[in-house]
């Protein structure tokens, strides 16, 4: 076996036996920076340059070098940045990187996964490619890719809760679905077709923010499928009923005191009106929802008529 030794600084391969130096020109594949850490056991392994790759960008955009304008020295770096700003990408890739920079802040302010921060980006390329928000409302658009996101990945939002986000009028935000959802499905991609929320998600969302545990949870299904049958609620929104019906099974509760109106409220972004009177209807019909359920007496008796 030689005894050789790569000299990477001059580039060459030595033999150590005799001095000749027997390759010229060697690449050096180590990593290209110096690792300081006392712990060479494991960990992670900084052996690649630059970030991951993203796939809704174009190539080439990925490639580029980015001046930051924070420098506590001296202005240059600001001016540097700017100037490069204003050559080095075009304003269309700028409104889409600002676009991405703000659905990524917004779907973790309500704590959406990444899957769906995803979603609502590619979404929205579509949207840019297909030139669907130039010269409109941004925001609009943002919100309604949002929106579309959560309902293919079943995490029930409503227009409200998204308006509430994004400042965006809940009229604006059903408008622009409205003029994507045929756009989506020119595409013929399954992974951009909405699919609708149910009640039932409500109602499982709203148990979990209001600590519920899993016994109300369970009583709150059974009412609104026995709902469902005797169509008692009819034509009332989903978030409405599942907030009547939370109310409802938090009396029956084993392990937590019963939620007010005002708790529902806050949860389920429905007025204290309107859950005491879809309420009051489930209440008049309280011994045919509840009657396969087996609640004691004494707990129906207590059940407040409003």
């Amino acid at each position: 076996m030689p005894n050789l030794y790569e000299d990477f600084a001059n580039g060459d391969m030595i033999c150590m036996d005799c001095g000749i130096v027997v390759g010229e020109h060697i690449i050096d594949t180590r990593s290209e920076w110096r690792t300081f850490s006392n712990d060479n056991s494991g960990g992670d392994d900084p052996s690649r340059v630059g970030g991951p790759s993203n796939p809704l960008l174009d190539g080439d955009q990925q490639l580029d070098t980015i001046i930051s304008s924070r420098d506590n020295f001296t202005g240059m770096s600001r001016e540097l940045s700017r100037a490069q700003g204003k050559v080095g990408m075009k304003a269309s890739d700028k409104a889409l990187l600002n676009a991405f920079r703000t659905i990524t802040t917004l779907c973790e302010r309500i704590g959406l996964t990444r899957v769906i921060t995803e979603r609502a980006k590619h979404l929205f390329k579509i949207a840019e490619e297909e030139k669907l928000s130039k010269g409109k409302n941004t925001d609009a658009f943002i919100a309604a890719c949002i929106y579309y996101a959560c309902r293919q990945e079943n995490v029930t939002r409503t227009y409200k809760e998204i308006s509430s986000l994004t400042l965006v009028p809940k009229k604006e935000i059903g408008r622009v679905f409205k003029i994507l959802e045929p756009v989506f499905a020119k595409y013929g991609d399954t992974s951009v077709r909405p699919s609708s929320g149910s009640t039932e998600d409500f109602i499982v969302r709203y148990c979990s923010h209001l600590n519920l545990g899993n016994d109300v949870q369970k009583i709150a299904v059974s009412i609104l499928k026995r709902d469902a049958e005797l169509g008692i609620t009819a034509g009332k929104s989903p978030t409405s009923t599942s907030s009547a019906i939370v109310y409802m099974a938090a009396h029956f509760s084993a392990t937590s005191a019963p939620k007010s109106s005002r708790d529902i409220s806050s949860v389920s972004g429905v007025s204290e009106s309107t859950i005491r009177s879809t309420y009051r209807e489930l209440y008049l019909r309280r011994h045919e929802l509840l009657r396969d359920l087996s609640i004691p007496q004494s707990l129906l008796d207590a059940l407040p008529n409003q």
